[in-house]
């Protein structure tokens, strides 16, 4: 037997979200208002930091007087700046720096804090000699500093003339001297021929400057030009870099030659190369030895003759065997036998010279001699040794397991001998090769001294997420601890009362349904349990009265 009341109920109506919101209590509520006045900073702060303009450099380097008329302008026109590096650079937002820029230079700014020949263009009435050379001087100077500006190493200069006065006296006159002072940027350095253009450039802008009275020093006092004297004691730094560069370069082929044979990274070489930079030079003077008298050519030739009469000559000096002989050949004959002079008697009666008259014949012939002069080349190799180390190579065993193994002997040789050919090994020259065959140690990567969140990368990192990191955080924290616990209780069901003629179903089973399961062991009824067994029989004898009482406990009516 079963029984189905009906009971007229109106469907309950959602609270809203304002009700909700009032069946808060008081701090609910003030966690609620707090959370979301948070939010509402943490986006604004979001949107203020996005917007932020991204400032850059507009001019780096200024004097004071053209950083105060660049922001003199930057306020006329409105713009945005800052200040960095102790106010020697000016910033302002990156989508204005070549508009300001151009609108800059129209009105010449900056102008700059070397003065050129601009200074002759504002001389002023009653100016004396000196002060108009001294302007001129200045000028001079101030364009020999642009000009050495310009090249792409030099970061600052600054030039010294020293121009004497000229006088009538031409051996009184001084010879003028100039002195560069240059500040390099960091990194840069001056070679040896952008040196001798700066003397140049120097020497030729003033008149009767010699080079060699034109010096050059950097920012740390060093004599960067060659001392007056031409001696320049310091070691050459294009020497230097052409013995690098030629040691480079042997090594360069011993690896190209060897890495194709043991795999790249297992050839490891190094040259020292020997050059001769100095310039010798040699004159030698070699004299051959006399010729005979037909095959020397004769320089010159002189007789003398002198003493006596002509007509018949008559015999004098002392009668006897001596004065009737000729004369003896000469003993010191300049080249081959010394011509026989005739007797006395023939030559007096060829000659018709007197008894004391004497004659001389001096030749002088051509000496041979050879002049030679040598001149030895600068940078000529004297001596070149490399050291080449070779690592073992992977072999395979039975397994096929790789294993590292020694080279054999005959490999070495081989190997030596391709380093041989390649550096133009010398023998008479002494050189050197060294090959040798060892395995290489992989050494771990060293950590860094310095503490993670101390090195620059992990700074400018932390920089750069800092905001949206923590703008993040904080709106969690604030979501996490005010908003969601307040939104919680709001979702919560607000009890609604039950109104009059709400429909209610109910159906009453005679026998309940229950699992066949062995129940609990039966003890004795509780008052409560006895209360309920009489409303079930009342339900179950009289269900009309049953329905009756929970209609009127519905209505609210007394019992």
């Amino acid at each position: 037997m079963s029984a189905v009341v009906e009971v007229p109920l109106s469907p309950p109506a959602s609270p809203s979200l304002l009700q909700r919101a009032t069946a808060l209590d008081r701090v609910q509520r003030m966690r609620l208002g707090a959370g979301l006045a948070l939010l509402v900073v943490a986006a604004l702060a979001v949107v203020f930091i996005s917007a932020k303009p991204d400032y850059k450099v507009l001019f780096a380097n200024l004097s004071d007087k053209d950083g105060g008329a660049i922001v003199a302008q930057l306020s006329q026109m409105n713009v945005p700046y800052k200040h960095a590096d102790g106010g020697g650079a000016i910033l302002i937002p990156a989508d204005k720096v070549h508009d300001v820029r151009l609108r800059l230079a129209s009105q010449g700014l900056p102008k700059g804090s070397v003065a050129g020949f601009e200074l002759m263009e504002s001389s002023k009435f009653g100016m004396t000699q000196f002060q108009e050379r001294l302007n001129f001087q200045r000028g001079l100077e101030g364009e020999l500093t642009r000009s050495i500006q310009a090249l792409s190493s030099v970061q600052s200069a600054r030039v010294h003339l020293a121009l004497p006065n000229q006088n009538g006296f031409f051996r009184e006159q001084q010879k003028p001297s100039a002195s560069i002072l240059v500040s390099l940027y960091p990194g840069q350095g001056l070679d040896r021929a952008q040196l001798a253009g700066i003397v140049h450039l120097v020497a030729s802008s003033v008149p009767d400057l010699a080079r060699s009275a034109v010096s050059v020093l950097d920012d740390t006092g060093k004599l960067l030009s060659a001392s007056p004297d031409g001696n320049n004691s310091a070691f050459d730094a294009q020497q230097l870099q052409y013995v690098q560069m030629l040691e480079q370069q042997y090594t360069r082929r011993i690896l190209d030659i060897l890495e194709p044979v043991m795999g790249r990274n297992n050839v490891k070489a190094q040259v020292s190369a020997e050059v001769d930079f100095s310039q010798t030079e040699s004159t030698s003077e070699q004299h051959r030895p006399n010729l005979a008298s037909d095959a020397s050519a004769i320089r010159s030739q002189q007789v003398i003759e002198n003493g006596g009469t002509t007509g018949t000559l008559q015999p004098s000096g002392v009668p006897g065997a001596t004065s009737n002989q000729p004369p003896a050949a000469s003993t010191a004959p300049i080249n081959g036998a010394s011509p026989q002079l005739a007797a006395v008697g023939q030559q007096q009666g060829a000659t018709g010279l007197g008894p004391n008259a004497k004659r001389e014949l001096v030749t002088n012939y051509e000496v041979d001699k050879t002049v030679r002069v040598t001149r030895g080349g600068s940078g000529s190799v004297k001596r070149l040794s490399a050291a080449v180390v070779v690592n073992y190579h992977a072999v395979a065993d039975e397994k096929g397991v790789m294993a590292n193994k020694a080279l054999s002997p005959e490999q070495l040789e081989q190997m030596t001998a391709l380093v041989r050919e390649t550096i133009g090994f010398n023998k008479d020259r002494g050189d050197s090769v060294n090959l040798m065959n060892t395995p290489f140690q992989i050494d771990a990567a060293a950590a860094s001294d310095l503490p993670l969140w101390k090195q620059p990368e992990t700074l400018e990192l932390a920089r750069n997420v800092a905001w949206p990191v923590g703008l993040s955080l904080f709106a969690a924290l604030v979501v996490l601890g005010l908003v969601r616990p307040a939104l919680k209780a709001m979702s919560n069901p607000v009890p609604v009362p039950v109104l009059a003629g709400v429909q209610l179903d109910a159906l009453e089973a005679d026998q309940p349904q229950r699992p066949a399961l062995a129940g609990p062991q039966e003890l004795d009824p509780t008052a409560e349990q006895l209360r309920l067994e009489d409303a079930r029989a009342l339900a179950l004898s009289n269900p009309m009265a049953v329905a009756n009482i929970m209609k009127n406990w519905v209505n609210g009516d007394a019992a």
